[in-house]
């Protein structure tokens, strides 16, 4: 259900790419939303619904919807707004089952390149049918990594720069695509050695977590701990360049105080 949902909502989408855009901010002029984040929401909340009435969903546009299961799906429909608003084709779809307090179902889509991502519990993370895992970089000048920014960066003084600027001088290079989720997938796959942010949405890192734990990586917050989904800030690396980085970003967030 989940892998279908997310490829109807990846054909619309790929499909309108190169329409004209209806185009509003949430809040921060920087915090895009289009139509298309809404109806992709919509195809994929009304086969969810139909098939598990009584699960709760989580989905970045329409919010929070109780349920009695124990359960709960967690939904991006369109992560990489700006991206697509732009006619820029990096942007994903993410679909996550929730049961007892733990990530059990990550699903990635990316319908531009066809590249289907699927976590589950215990059981491996998989691109379109084939097993992937992590990458076996273990320094971080040999390592790419990925980042990005917080919607409100010229209001807030966790602008993430300061990190930027230290991992660039010590890392390989630094990208910034403008989707987690599609971050989140190609740390699990290999192609990126890490990727941290500094806040984020439960939405954004729900599936992707999962894949990267399910790939062989390591998922923390910034500070070390535990993420919490529902609060989260961000590591994710292929656990071999973690403790690096944690102490570059210790180092980064002591001297700014």
């Amino acid at each position: 259900m989940a892998v279908d949902a997310a490829r109807a909502a990846g054909r619309l989408l790929r499909d309108e790419l190169s329409g004209v855009r209806r185009i509003a901010s949430k809040g921060a002029p920087t915090n895009l939303v289009t139509e298309m984040d809404q109806r992709a929401e919509a195809e994929i909340l009304e086969r969810l619904r139909g098939a598990f009435p009584d699960d709760a969903i989580l989905s970045e546009e329409h919010g929070a919807a109780d349920g009695s299961s124990g359960r709960r799906w967690i939904v991006d429909p369109l992560d990489g707004t700006t991206n697509y608003a732009h006619g820029l084709p990096v942007f994903g779809v993410s679909i996550a089952l929730e049961a007892e307090g733990r990530i059990m179902l990550g699903v990635v889509y990316d319908p531009t390149r066809d590249e289907l991502f699927v976590g589950e519990r215990g059981l491996g993370a998989t691109l379109n049918d084939a097993a992937i895992h992590v990458s076996a970089t273990t320094t971080l000048d040999a390592s790419l990594f990925v980042t990005g920014f917080p919607y409100n960066i010229s209001e807030t003084r966790e602008t993430n720069l300061p990190e930027y600027a230290a991992f660039s001088v010590r890392a390989r290079a630094v990208r910034r695509l403008g989707s987690a989720v599609i971050d989140l997938a190609y740390v699990a796959c290999g192609r990126f050695d890490a990727y941290w942010e500094l806040r984020l949405g439960a939405w954004d890192v729900a599936a992707g977590g999962l894949l990267v734990e399910e790939a062989g990586g390591r998922l923390t917050g910034i500070d070390g701990k535990p993420m919490d989904v529902d609060a989260p800030t961000l590591i994710a690396s292929n656990g071999l360049v973690h403790e690096a980085m944690l102490r570059v970003l210790r180092e980064v967030r002591t001297e700014r105080r």
